[in-house]
């Protein structure tokens, strides 16, 4: 099946300063004690997400929700290249999504728009899925939720008219047919490939009519009564400059309805949402941005800028994965063997302990590049770069360290290398300080620097000028197709030179590329895990990075708001978010 296509160097930047915008390490353990042998099997587990379903009967009807936003997006169209998480946010409130993750990235249908779905048997070729849509759903203008969407919507993201200026996920390149089934609510999708993650496609889903055409997909689609929705709420009000987005109840909603009459999206910056909670003017906000950048050097600041009176502050661990990234283009890093040896050193405990404890959070160290701890199929495959003593095997690279202690060297060279971070963040500060202490403790000098965030991707890791790099990745429901990107062998260039792709390790092999289509193509859960845990394996033994730890998400929750936290994995179910009864 077709891989995703490389993100996009804006979207990259966001995608990977992520964790710039995660939970202050304002405090924590010493970053330069000894560092120790990594612990293979750490018992400490990283729950991603915390929030409790709500119980429709204990929210009352009616009432008004204030939200931050670091953006009211120019468009809800995600597959614009434009497009933010804060268009994925409302998106997911006014569109169909076929199926939705739970709290362990497992996709689970959605009875509101399915009543039934079903792929032929794995194996079975052509591979069809049928979709059997809830007659009940209807788009805000009265029209039925129809094979028609689905034909446009895939016509728009497949690649094949290239007037089409899209984000393209995988799957829809797969797909060779899509026609209305036995009556109007049944939709037959053939694939011309296998696609493992078919529950992923047409989430969210799009009216005909908004994506049809190459002019009316390229338009930014603010919402309102001129551009047609699907969900618990419609759009009342849309105002980028200004910053505000309303939404309220759907009349046409045939689902449980929305227990809130209003929720108003408000554009506030991340040092105004603390003091903005704290004087009642905000319901729920994200703060992992406001604590990570609040400064000071104790868990107690950390508490005080996560929890401001009146509010409960949810906590979990994200869905971004925090690794070291070693690039393998620049000497003395183009050794496997180097590499394997640095990643051995790293205490990965360490690490989690630096970036996670001051906030509460277990210190749980990451052991898999694609999947987080609590997903299916999760284990540590750190034992993959072997057993040994760290400092044997940087013996054994040729890289010997004085009798009396010291820096590393060879032919008289010695082993010192930069590790970059983005500016600002005191997580990934605070991480990367005691990756150097941990690689210092074995000889290897290593000395932190900090880039712009707007200049950390761009004249950074797309130029190779870095040795070691911190910073997270998004994790998803379908790593196979979602991280493909990040390592695919850099395939040459017009001038022969190797273009990295979002692999700014630069460093890939045919093999690992396999496993991932394989991998992609797999729709039997168990064997597409397999798949990934030797695709994992084998990205442990090149030396291509060190997942260190799952980002922390905060999210400050008015007290009296139902149904609302750190969702992680789970999408917002705004319909049963308001003010509880009690």
């Amino acid at each position: 099946m077709a891989a995703m296509r490389a993100r996009l160097p804006v979207a990259a930047a966001a995608l990977l300063l992520a964790l710039g915008a995660t939970a202050g390490c304002l405090g924590g353990p010493d970053p330069g004690r000894t560092a120790r042998t990594p612990d293979p099997a750490p018992p400490a587990t990283a729950v991603t997400g915390d929030v409790r379903p709500a119980d429709r009967a204990a929210v009352r009807d009616g009432g008004a929700l204030r939200w931050a936003v670091d953006t009211v997006p120019a468009t809800l169209n995600v597959y614009q290249p434009t497009a933010g998480a804060d268009s994925a946010l409302l998106a997911h409130a006014l569109y169909p999504a076929l199926f939705r993750p739970d709290a362990h990235g497992e996709w689970t249908p959605d009875p509101d728009y399915l009543t039934a779905a079903e792929s032929t048997p794995p194996g079975q070729r052509p591979q069809v899925v049928t979709y059997h849509l809830n007659p009940r759903a209807v788009w805000s203008d009265g029209t039925p939720l129809s094979a028609a969407d689905f034909i446009a919507q895939r016509a728009a993201l497949s690649g094949l008219d290239p007037a089409y200026t899209a984000v393209r996920p995988a799957g829809y390149a797969a797909i060779d047919s899509i026609v209305q089934g036995a009556d109007p609510h049944e939709v037959r999708v053939t694939f011309r490939e296998p696609c493992g993650a078919w529950r992923a496609l047409f989430g969210p889903l799009y009216p005909a009519a908004e994506t049809a055409t190459a002019a009316a997909f390229g338009r930014p689609l603010p919402g309102g009564a001129a551009h047609p929705t699907a969900g618990p709420f419609l759009v009342s009000g849309y105002d980028p400059a200004a910053g505000r987005a309303t939404l309220v109840r759907n009349p046409y909603w045939w689902g449980e309805p929305a227990k809130a009459d209003r929720i108003d999206f408000l554009a506030t910056p991340a040092e105004r949402r603390g003091p903005d909670l704290a004087e009642g003017r905000l319901d729920l906000a994200p703060l992992t941005t406001a604590v990570d950048h609040a400064g000071g050097d104790s868990a107690e600041a950390a508490r005080r800028a996560g929890a401001p009176p009146g509010t409960t502050l949810h906590r979990a661990a994200g869905t971004g994965l925090a690794q070291l990234t070693l690039n393998a283009a620049r000497e003395p890093l183009t050794d496997p063997a180097l590499r394997r040896a640095l990643a051995r050193a790293v205490d990965r405990r360490h690490a989690a302990d630096a970036a996670l404890t001051p906030l509460g959070l277990p210190a749980a160290p990451l052991g898999h590049h694609l999947l987080t701890g609590d997903q299916a199929g999760y284990r540590d495959n750190a034992d993959a770069l072997g057993t040994a003593e760290p400092g044997r095997m940087l013996d054994a690279t040729g890289w010997k360290r004085p009798s009396g202690g010291g820096t590393r060297a060879r032919d008289g060279r010695p082993l010192a290398l930069g590790l970059l971070v983005p500016a600002g963040s005191a997580t990934l500060r605070r991480a990367a300080d005691a990756v150097a202490a941990d690689l210092g403790a074995t000889g290897v000098a290593v000395r932190v620097t900090e880039a712009p965030p707007e200049a950390f991707v761009r004249d950074h890791l797309a130029t190779g000028e870095y040795d070691l790099a911190l910073f997270s990745w998004p994790a998803g429901p379908d790593p196979a197709d979602e991280q493909r990107p990040v390592y695919a062998k850099p395939r040459p260039g017009p001038d022969g030179t190797p273009v990295p792709g979002s692999n700014y390790a630069r460093a890939g092999t045919e093999e690992i590329d396999r496993l991932f289509d394989r991998a992609a193509a797999e729709p039997d859960p168990a064997a597409r895990r397999a798949l990934l845990q030797e695709a994992d394996v084998r990205i442990w033994q090149l030396g291509h990075s060190v997942p260190l730890f799952q980002r922390p998400e905060l999210l400050a929750v008015r007290e009296g708001v139902a149904g609302a936290g750190a969702w992680g994995f789970t999408r917002p179910r705004l319909q049963d978010i308001g003010w509880s009864t009690g």
